[in-house]
């Protein structure tokens, strides 16, 4: 729970739109990825290596402090790639937050130790079992090298949090109850699903996709059917899974999952979104462009401008005064929504 001082602050935020506390930030230290997933063209930029400096990080410290910033998601790309992540893990330290690593899990065994030293947990991606992920992450050995970074992780730090976030598609789904035996296998504590997205311009899309590219990793209509069958499966038979909270999301919200599928294909409409992201965090991303989310358009530049200025600039103020996150187009097919009410901490904001 917050603070009545902080509560008031993110009631205000909500009702005027302007910033008065930022409780989480996500940062994306490096551009370059070391998989070349289906799914995602951050790695067709490898060649325009982009990173935050540990400078750049220290200059935003007052700004997160007055912000009250609690946790700090280090996204990517690949933030093990960085020059200096664990020096940039320093400087955040004295903001104070809590940081969590998203990681590919292929330079988890090299670095286990910092790792554990610097970071307070790990999410990794999992996209199946052995040869499902290896196919879709497209590098040889991935689950292997994936394997060994979780075990040097938990030999690192007993106890360490270590979980996963699968992004289901069409070379994935019907792979779905074999996910969750590889989670299990591979001694994580949790494991999370959410939907691939299509539609928006992230992850190095600044065009977007076609509809040739879309129909490579969405559902098809039968997929579609033969997925809703899966899940119920899943549901069925993994009752323990769910009440002991290893499947993070809950039977009914895996479900959406099913119905954004169909309405991709105009069967029906896309689940509600409820939204808070754009009131209560931000996304840096490794060339300083600064965003509500991921996948709503730059505010500004944080390497040319000073950060508080573009948090709280008119032009911001403004969009998230005018957002409205049911009728929003990017928003309506959001995939990855973060809801974090005013009295909620941040361990709630699933």
């Amino acid at each position: 729970m917050n603070s009545p001082a902080d509560t008031l602050k993110r009631t205000l935020t909500l009702a005027t739109g302007r910033l008065y506390t930022m409780p989480i930030l996500t940062l994306m230290p490096h551009s370059r990825c070391n998989c070349r997933c289906l799914m995602c063209d951050i790695w067709r930029d490898n060649a325009n290596k982009r990173e935050i400096a540990t400078e750049a990080v220290a200059r935003w410290l007052d700004v997160l402090q007055r912000l009250g910033t609690r946790w700090v998601v280090l996204s990517g790309g690949e933030p093990l790639m960085h020059s200096d992540l664990f020096g940039l893990c320093q400087v955040l330290r004295q903001a104070p937050v809590r940081i969590t690593l998203l990681s590919t899990g292929l330079l988890l065994e090299k670095y286990a130790a910092d790792v554990v030293t610097h970071v307070d947990d790990v999410i990794v991606s999992l996209d199946g079992s052995q040869p499902v992920h290896d196919r879709i992450r497209n590098i040889p050995h991935a689950y292997e090298r994936l394997a060994r970074g979780v075990a040097a992780l938990k030999a690192a730090r007993p106890g360490f949090r270590v979980t996963a976030r699968c992004t289901l598609q069409k070379a994935n789904y019907a792979d779905l109850p074999n996910i969750v035996a590889a989670a299990h296998e591979l001694g994580l504590d949790q494991i999370s699903f959410l939907a691939v997205d299509v539609s928006t311009t992230a992850f190095n899309r600044p065009d977007g996709w076609g509809p040739e590219r879309v129909n490579e990793v969405a559902l098809d209509a039968d997929d579609a059917v033969r997925f809703r069958a899966i899940l119920e499966d899943l549901i069925a038979g993994h009752t323990a899974d769910f009440q002991t909270g290893f499947i993070a999301e809950s039977p009914a919200k895996l479900r959406r999952l099913s119905a954004y599928f169909a309405a991709l294909l105009g069967r029906g409409e896309f689940p509600p979104v409820a939204c808070t992201a754009p009131w209560v965090s931000a996304v840096i991303e490794a060339d300083g462009t600064v965003r509500p989310c991921f996948f709503q358009r730059s505010l500004g530049n944080a390497f040319a401008q000073p950060l508080a200025a573009i948090l709280n600039s008119d032009d911001a103020i403004a969009f998230r005064q005018n957002l409205n996150v049911r009728t929003d187009p990017i928003c309506r097919k959001c995939v990855c929504s973060l809801n974090l009410r005013p009295h909620q901490g941040i361990n709630g904001s699933r």
